[in-house]
């Protein structure tokens, strides 16, 4: 394999030596151990932090967190799936964001705690975070509600807002998606080149396809490919960053250009010297500045 060294910004150069540990016999043991992290998420002066149970198909629950400013009236409401290829838990920086939005929007933000690949493969993982969707909606009392999502997180968000559209309920006024995996794009430049870039790439993506889509009859295509929905008329408002070294980077660019060609307002943000998960540096300018600028989009969806 080639060896490539990427100029990665000196934020974010931390990351360059991280990959995931994709292995089948420990992938249990990691989801075990990081689920932990679920269990000590406690409020604090800002947000108040509860632990729910939402209704699901088959007398399941999901369990999720719902994050409320403290102080004031939620001006919206907002589901955030996390990031982790289908098959890993919501790490640190997940649940942080969760506070700076519920914090910085002023909104409350519902955390689903989705099932995960291998061992629930698609579409369990949509399935459960479109019941918290549903729960969200009985219990925004009116209010506008937005979808949000990092990289598999993005495909989650996106799917349930397809999934509004197919199933008669309300869509959500806002799509907000960091690196989000889109779907089957083909051999992007992106995918083509980021074979052995840190934190994510092409061969990464290969293995938790495998993990996620073991049926291929399972489920809707769209719901696991989003660019590949037959029609993206009737979809929200979007807010979109790509990472610079990311085999999702163009993918994502093109889900915003078909975006675009069907009306829909898009606002991307191609952030240069990134690797995928670059918001895990929450330390960083530059990711700050990213997330006011997200916080802003979410307030003005809300408005």
């Amino acid at each position: 394999m080639r060896t490539v060294t990427y100029p990665i910004h000196p934020d974010f150069r931390i990351l360059s030596g991280i990959h995931p540990p994709l292995n089948r016999k420990t992938i249990p043991i990691i989801q075990k151990a990081m689920r932990l992290l679920y269990f000590q998420q406690r409020s604090d002066r800002a947000v108040r932090v509860e632990r729910i149970r939402i209704p699901a198909a088959e007398g399941r629950t999901v369990r999720a967190l719902l994050y409320m400013p403290r102080g004031r009236a939620a001006g919206g409401f907002l589901l955030f799936c996390h990031g982790g290829g289908y098959a890993f838990p919501a790490a640190p920086y997940h649940y942080r964001l969760a506070r700076m939005y519920a914090q910085g929007a002023g909104c409350g933000v519902l955390f689903p705690d989705y099932r995960l690949a291998p061992r629930d493969p698609f579409p369990a993982a949509p399935e459960d975070c479109f019941a918290a969707y549903r729960w969200l909606l009985a219990h925004a009392n009116g209010a506008p509600t937005a979808v949000c999502g990092d990289s598999a997180g993005g495909t989650l968000a996106m799917a349930v807002t397809l999934m509004a559209i197919d199933r008669h309920l309300p869509v959500p006024c806002a799509q907000l998606l960091a690196y989000p995996a889109v779907g089957n794009c083909g051999e992007t430049e992106s995918i083509r080149l980021y074979t052995d870039t840190p934190m994510c790439n092409t061969g990464d993506m290969n293995t938790y396809g495998e993990w996620y889509v073991q049926d291929e009859t399972a489920g809707k295509l769209a719901y696991r490919s989003p660019i590949e929905a037959e029609s993206l008329q009737g979809l929200p408002m979007t807010y979109i960053e790509t990472a610079e070294f990311d085999c999702l980077r163009d993918g994502a660019i093109l889900y915003a250009e078909k975006l675009r060609e069907n009306g829909v307002p898009v606002e991307l943000r191609n952030t240069a010297g990134t690797v995928h998960g670059y918001d895990m540096i929450l330390k960083s300018g530059i990711v700050k500045d990213l997330i006011e600028k997200r916080i802003r989009f979410l307030k003005r969806a809300f408005r």
